[in-house]
């Protein structure tokens, strides 16, 4: 039998013959930054109040952080409902009776963690990194179960917890454990009103797919 020539395979017909494939490179995402957050705040067109005394409360902030939360720009619609929320939230982180800052920040994480509130995940989980170090702000966002928390801290998240997921299960045990682990009764009202407050703010955020600032992202890691 004759053995094909080196150049058979130059005569074979053009269908049969094997064209190079050319992979062509994937075009990569551009990275999301989130700088379109800053601009585009929440899904809802409402137009900026008055802001009485020409925004000084924002003024202020700024200052003292070097930006404006966008929880704050969100509420500036109404001066009242802004000053009202300001003033509440303070009141709750400054003046609780035993509960430290990083105390109130982790609640707020993990409370936010359980309604997935992409906001307040954001921005506490950025809070409790600052406060207490990136491994616990990671541990809060994804599982607060995971971080080696004493008595007292765990006996608080799972409260909250409970509060958020099941209310209406909270009974006298789950506030005698919160007494064991040595909180007293002001202290379970202070711990009920930051997972309550933070609730609420949750919804909110959820509702009007609210955006947080970027500067948060990169934040203490």
């Amino acid at each position: 039998m004759p053995q094909p020539t080196k150049n058979a395979a130059k005569r074979r017909p053009a269908a049969t013959r094997r064209s190079p494939v050319i992979k062509a490179a994937k075009a990569q995402p551009a990275p999301h930054t989130g700088a379109e957050d800053d601009v585009k705040i929440t899904a809802l067109k409402l137009p900026p109040g008055k802001l009485a005394g020409d925004g000084c409360l924002l003024q202020e902030v700024r200052r003292k952080l070097g930006f404006v939360p966008n929880v704050l720009k969100a509420f500036a619609f109404d001066d009242a409902k802004l000053q009202a929320f300001v003033d509440y939230r303070q009141e709750l982180v400054q003046n609780a009776a035993s509960l430290s800052k990083l105390e109130i920040e982790m609640i707020a994480t993990v409370v936010s963690s359980q309604n997935r509130c992409f906001y307040c995940i954001t921005a506490h989980g950025n809070a409790v990194r600052q406060l207490g170090g990136p491994v616990l702000g990671e541990m809060m966002v994804m599982n607060y179960r995971a971080a080696r928390l004493d008595k007292r801290q765990r006996a608080m998240l799972d409260f909250a917890v409970k509060l958020t997921t099941q209310p209406w299960e909270v009974e006298e045990e789950d506030r005698a454990r919160l007494r064991r682990a040595g909180f007293n009764d002001r202290d379970i009202w202070d711990i009920a009103s930051v997972a309550a407050f933070y609730n609420m703010t949750n919804r909110l955020a959820s509702a009007t797919d609210m955006r947080p600032n970027s500067v948060y992202h990169g934040q203490a890691r």
